[in-house]
């Protein structure tokens, strides 16, 4: 189910909202949680009842697991919990993946699965690998399978973040503060979840209409048209992801749960370092914890340091997707990270526009790497870029041109001025986005004011966004 549909702005959040908080208020705890679980699978197998079988298997396995660390050979269940989860991540997202590449290499001629891919395995999968690890080192509490349960499936981070552990979440779930409805709270969190609404329906998909059209058909791109589908796609992954982070928290924030940032402005980084500081902040926070450390992080001489840092973004791409664009997405941004490290003196002399402009390109030019479906659709993209020529396409111009747009034109009587100017509109949407991204606040930032006003704005763009939703996209990082 999508945060940006009919069916859960009008249906299944109230009444998830109503059930919870009814049955709590009638000392039904456990029949809540129950109730919230169901709910949180309802919404995870909407689409495809046969997800159901991949995460309800992957929650018992895991924690019968955890349950036989107390009583047996604690190693030796924590071997068997990861080649659990990463047996099912590399089944479902890389075996397919797998077999093209032997079939590439060695002239085999092995059939595809086309295994369908369930949403958000990649998710709920690392977050179950911290909870296996956390119960190894003594870290975990005695859960029960309800509360466990839960923690895995609450259905504002199940598919796409942020990445929980279970000491954030948990301790919230059991706290019978949080077990009655807070109408600060719920306001905040209406708020908030409009907000991302907006930037996800009025900002993201409109940006991602451009990107979606200049990836799917590359070779007639102008320069100045790749140019734009390339922006595009950088600003359509920074609005998506930013609306998505911020419906979770304010979703979260209904049900009195405090979810951990995971999106900090990333484009007002001055380096690549700070970026990944800002972006995705707790996917991460787990690879520094379960995969960096372990390897000895920067305590085991320079060298090793850059093989680690090497290490943790080759996985992040793969993390992202099966696919070499994504490997090499990652080793880029790797690279990166260690020459930040290696030449960090001399960088910080630099002036900070110069940082910041520095940081941006290279951001906005390895999004293209990561929105490609192919290497040979990035060397067509580059090809473009620079031997396109200077004309552009009339379908980037009327892709700008909202109905809203054409309202306050109407209003303002400009519009046979506006018209005049060539691109008018995408300018303005480009200026305008851009001065937010650069600019605002962030959603632990901002002071969420109960005013009458605020009620009104937050009203009025509820309502703007419900009847925008006619074209439902799909959040870009469901997909991972």
């Amino acid at each position: 189910m999508l945060f940006n549909s009919y069916i859960f702005i009008l249906f299944f959040l109230p009444v998830t909202l109503i059930g919870y908080f009814a049955l709590n208020r009638f000392n039904k705890n456990t029949l809540a949680k129950a109730f919230l679980l169901g709910m949180s699978l309802w919404f995870y197998g909407y689409f495809n009842y046969t997800y159901l079988l991949v995460i309800i298997s992957s929650i018992a396995v895991n924690y019968t697991v955890v349950h036989k660390m107390k009583n047996g050979n604690k190693r030796v269940w924590l071997m068997l919990g990861l080649l659990f989860d990463i047996g099912m991540l590399f089944y479902f997202k890389y075996f397919d993946f797998f077999l093209s590449n032997v079939n590439a290499v060695f002239h085999l001629n092995f059939n595809m699965r086309n295994i369908l891919l369930p949403l958000g395995i990649s998710f709920f999968t690392f977050q179950q690998i911290s909870y296996v690890v956390d119960a190894y080192r003594g870290e975990t509490d005695k859960e029960t399978f309800l509360d466990y349960a839960v923690f895995v499936t609450f259905f504002p981070q199940l598919i796409a973040g942020p990445i929980v552990t279970h000491d954030e979440l948990i301790p919230q779930i059991r706290d019978r503060k949080n077990q009655n409805p807070d109408y600060e709270n719920l306001s905040k969190g209406l708020m908030i979840f409009t907000a991302g609404l907006f930037k996800k329906v009025i900002v993201a998909d409109t940006f991602g209409a451009i990107a979606d059209w200049g990836f799917g058909d590359i070779a007639v791109l102008s320069s100045i048209d790749a140019l734009v589908v390339m922006f595009s796609y950088t600003m359509q992954i920074y609005f998506d992801f930013s609306a998505y982070s911020d419906m979770a928290i304010g979703i979260g924030k209904m049900f009195n749960f405090k979810l951990p940032l995971n999106f900090n402005s990333p484009y007002k980084s001055y380096s690549i370092i700070e970026f990944w500081q800002r972006w995705h902040m707790t996917l991460t926070r787990f690879l520094r914890k379960y995969i960096y450390f372990p390897l000895g992080g920067s305590k085991k001489g320079t060298i090793r340091t850059y093989l680690n840092v090497m290490t943790v973004f080759l996985v992040s791409g793969l993390w992202h997707g099966a696919a070499w664009t994504f490997v090499l997405w990652g080793a880029l941004h790797g690279v990166a990270n260690c020459l930040n490290r290696i030449f960090k003196e001399q960088y910080e002399r630099l002036h900070k526009a110069f940082q910041w402009l520095l940081t941006f390109i290279f951001i906005n030019g390895t999004w293209l790497i990561f929105r490609a479906e192919s290497l040979g659709d990035i060397k067509l993209m580059l090809k473009r870029l620079l031997l396109g020529g200077f004309s552009m396409s009339a379908s980037i111009g009327t892709a700008f041109k909202l109905d809203e747009f054409s309202f306050i034109e109407d209003v303002l009587h400009i519009s046979q001025y506006t018209g005049r100017i060539r691109g008018f509109n995408m300018l303005m949407f480009y200026f305008v986005t851009f001065l937010v991204v650069l600019n605002c606040k962030n959603v632990q930032e901002r002071k969420y004011n109960l005013t009458p006003l605020n009620a009104v704005m937050t009203a009025v763009v509820l309502v703007w966004c419900i009847c925008s939703l006619s074209g439902v996209a799909t959040f870009l990082y469901f997909n991972f």
